[in-house]
């Protein structure tokens, strides 16, 4: 649900002009340029690629270590460029074209000992040798290879062509196809079993010799097929199945593979753009609804000295039939707790039948330890509440637990994510590292294949948000917020744990892309106020970094942006809530506020580095140049502060977060000298959920609010986002009751500025849609509905910021200032 707002465009490298140099590092600003003392909204919504500048992104290195890439836009130009530079900033130019398709690709997989590298670059597989710097071209073909990968300990190199697995000898230049995946049911074979059709062939056979003769040489034909077919890889049916993730086994014994089964008829929400090209509208087919069916996930096994194929169960795994604690409540006889409202404008909540089905999993792996002789898979429960480590013996189907991270709520953060996580195996092959959430922040944990013993290689309340072995397996580099949670910092740390080392210093946030040798950092940084630049320095604790690149434009640079303090909230129920506080530098008594809630739910924003949302950072300036304070609260559901704020959501949203943003109020009032009748709140998408509930649920405590791309339903929102906070609509009823807006809307009081786009394919223009009927059926005077027919979820188009923001900002002007009108009347608006 977050907002696209960024000041970086995508690098189009089919639309790079080819001059070959940037002179300067820094590059000159017009010498017309006014200095910008006064904000409008006009101004703030520029295209901030002409006005602002564009910072650097995408940061890599060369593989030798002797120059940085990076996409840049120093001339303002329609699209990023891709530059590059050497570490000490001397020779920045731009690389043409055709430099551009000779460097090998960024990604792709490199043997153990970091002297070649397989890569895919436009459809076909490349081998490059590090110590020679030679590419060798494996593939060029009209059908895409995807997948590379060293199998048999490196000999060999291995990758994907048509949903099948290939391998490939550098020494031979020999192609070898290891599976035969086939679409479909396997054809019958052998006579009919039809008594009738029996009797007809065995009358054919004894009347006529030249049938029986023919009959006689097509199975000798076949006979000879299947010797030769034992030859070459088993074919295997995949029905309507799909395949994926195919890899060899280090010896050459297996095949293990993925098979998806997607769900069929599911009705699919469309999207109708009114402003084409063509002049008639046009349906966008988006996403089906939370509670749809989803994919179901198998492991393959294909044994090829048997010739057999296995599919992995999972019966053993411990906790498998656990079902989440929340059923428990649906099987009380009493009555379920409901709100008022949402009971009265919502069919009774249904109690299923406690259920005693077995959990679907999907299992992510193998992953091979360098010797080839241990493998493990981590496998995810379909309702995410479950994540397990498990070693996998293939040639007996035997899977052992080797840990198991449980979350009522769902499984996810730093190095957790919804898929596999950052895993791996250390040097001696028989521990597995992998990152969990076990003691409230994720942390970073080896556990021993041989013993089970388990190890924290790190702990304390931060979080470690990125996590990588060195190349000789001596060490970690780590990226985590130690210092402050609005801080990121890269460390060093002993392979076996023990104490971190801070290297970068400066605060605020420092991305570090490592060059391959591990002797520089090439340092994507920002501050509050301070958009990203590049920097290097040498990897060495107190190195001085190097700043790179300067992207500002001078009228930017005149204006004095802020330094929001970072200030606590103590909750109601004594948690610590951080937010970002602006203030006027002379503050009306009892004067106006507005509280500004991000998007995404999950997302950090009370930090002290560039926003993402950095309109929003300069509209708040705008504000307290007006007077206004603002608050920028990282509610109950945000990141960067462990798991119980990240799951503070579950099964109610508009609860803990919607109170983080009353108890925010407080704080302005009591200790900021704020108007308590004079506060105000906006945000966009999961921001403009929560503008709504405020609206509708705390009417006293806000008088005016802007809901931007807002979820008015929750079962109007896609599954892989909502199933994990409020389970699935049809068992947990209750928690969609209480936490959908629309069940509310009887409650606003104050004036309600609603925007959405026409287009919007994540957050429909039906949910604003639906509200608006609401609303009037409900008799409401007091709100407004702004649509934009051109916009995604994220607007992208100036003129559609500007005027969306001239709305906010007429709405907290007419309604936040002295003699406004009462709640309840139209304002205006």
């Amino acid at each position: 649900m977050r907002s696209t707002n960024t000041i970086l465009l995508p690098l189009l490298a089919g639309l790079l002009p080819t001059a070959a140099t940037f002179a300067q590092t820094r590059p000159a600003a017009a010498s017309s340029a006014t200095p910008l003392t006064t904000l409008t909204v006009d101004k703030i919504m520029r295209d901030p690629a002409q006005w602002i500048g564009s910072s650097p992104s995408n940061i890599g290195w060369s593989e030798d270590s002797k120059r940085i890439y990076f996409s840049w836009n120093p001339e303002k130009a329609r699209r990023d460029s891709l530059y590059s530079t050497t570490p000490d900033g001397r020779a920045i130019r731009k690389v043409s074209l055709a430099d551009q398709r000779a460097l090998p690709s960024t990604a792709g997989e490199y043997d153990q000992k970091y002297t070649r590298k397989v890569y895919e670059k436009e459809g076909d597989i490349f081998l490059l040798d590090l110590t020679s710097n030679k590419t060798r071209r494996v593939t060029r073909t009209a059908e895409r290879e995807t997948d590379p990968g060293f199998a048999l300990q490196g000999k060999l190199i291995s990758y994907t062509r048509a949903g099948n697995l290939y391998t490939w000898d550098p020494a031979t230049g020999e192609t070898t196809q290891r599976t035969d995946f086939r679409r479909g049911s396997k054809p019958a074979s052998g006579p009919s079993t039809d008594k009738a059709e029996k009797f007809l062939r065995a009358q054919q056979l004894a009347l006529f010799d030249v049938v029986r003769q023919r009959d006689q040489d097509q199975k000798a034909r076949q006979r000879l097929q299947k010797a030769v077919a034992r030859l070459s890889p088993k074919a295997i049916y995949l029905g309507q199945q799909t395949v994926e993730n195919l890899q060899l086994s280090p010896d050459g014994r297996f095949v293990t593979y993925r098979l998806a089964q997607e769900p069929t008829g599911e009705k699919v929400a469309l999207v109708p753009n009114f402003v084409t090209a063509s002049g008639f509208t046009e349906d966008i087919s988006t996403r089906t609804k939370v509670g749809a069916p989803q994919t179901a996930y198998e492991l393959g096994i294909y044994d090829i000295g048997r010739d057999t194929t296995f599919v992995l169960g999972y019966k053993e795994l411990k906790g498998l039939d656990e079902l989440p604690a929340y059923r428990k409540e649906y099987a009380l006889p009493a009555k379920a707790p409901m709100p008022a409202d949402s009971a009265k404008n919502t069919a009774a909540a249904k109690k299923p039948k406690p259920a005693t089905e077995v959990r679907r999993v999907a299992s992510y792996g193998p992953f091979w330890s360098e010797n080839g002789q241990r493998a493990f898979l981590v496998i995810r429960s379909a309702d995410n509440k479950d994540r397990w480590i498990v070693s996998l013996d293939p040639s007996t189907q035997k899977i052992s637990l080797l840990d198991r991270q449980r979350d009522e709520s769902w499984i996810n953060g730093p190095g957790i994510g919804y898929g596999p996580g950052n895993v791996g195996w250390l040097p001696d092959n028989k521990r597995v590292w992998f990152q969990s959430e076990e003691t409230g922040y994720s942390h970073l944990y080896t556990v021993d294949v041989t013993s089970g013993q388990k190890q924290a290689l790190t702990s304390g309340p931060f979080e470690v948000q990125k996590a990588q072995l060195s190349r000789d397996k001596k060490r970690w580099y780590i990226t985590a917020n130690k210092t402050h949670p609005g801080e990121q910092h890269f460390y060093r740390l002993p392979l076996e744990g023990g104490s971190l080392t801070q290297i970068t210093t400066m605060p605020g946030a420092s991305e570090v892309t490592l060059s391959p040798d591990e002797k520089t950092l090439a340092v994507r940084y920002s501050y509050t106020n301070q958009p990203w630049e590049l920097y290097v320095m040498d990897n060495k604790p107190g190195a001085k970094a190097r700043q790179i690149t300067n992207s500002l434009t001078e009228e930017f640079k005149s204006y004095p942006w802020r330094d929001p303090e970072i200030v606590t909230i103590k909750a109601r129920d004594g948690a610590d809530v951080y937010a970002r506080l602006y203030r006027p530098a002379k503050a009306e008594a009892q004067g106006p506020a507005v509280i500004f809630v991000h998007g995404a739910g999950y997302l950090q924003n009370a930090h002290k580095w560039w926003s993402t949302y950095f309109r929003e950072y300069m509209f708040h300036n705008l504000l307290v140049d007006k007077g206004y304070t603002v608050l920028d609260i990282d509610y109950r559901g945000s990141a960067g502060y462990g798991q119980a704020v990240r799951t503070g959501i579950y099964r109610y949203m508009g609860g803990k977060d919607l109170t983080d943003q009353v108890d925010g109020a407080k704080l302005l009032a009591e200790k900021y000298g704020v108007s308590p009748q004079r506060i105000g709140i906006y945000g966009g998408s999961y921001g403009g959920f929560i503008t709504l509930m405020a609206m509708f649920t705390q009417p006293d405590v806000f008088k005016a609010g802007a809901a931007l791309r807002s979820v008015t339903d929750w079962a109007h929102y896609n599954h892989g986002y909502t199933d994990n906070i409020l389970n699935e609509p049809y068992n947990d009823s209750i928690a969609y009751a209480r936490s959908s807006p629309i069940y509310y809307a009887d409650g606003l009081k104050g004036a309600l500025l609603m925007c959405h786009g026409m287009v919007d394919t994540n957050v429909h223009f039906q949910d604003i849609v639906r509200l608006s009927q609401r609303l009037i059926e409900l008799h409401k005077e007091n709100w407004e509905l702004a649509v934009f027919p051109v916009e995604d979820h994220g607007f992208v188009e100036p003129s559609s910021w500007t005027d969306e923001y001239k709305r906010i900002l007429k709405l907290f002007e007419t309604n936040l200032r002295p003699g406004a009108p009462a709640a309840g009347s139209s304002g205006g608006n």
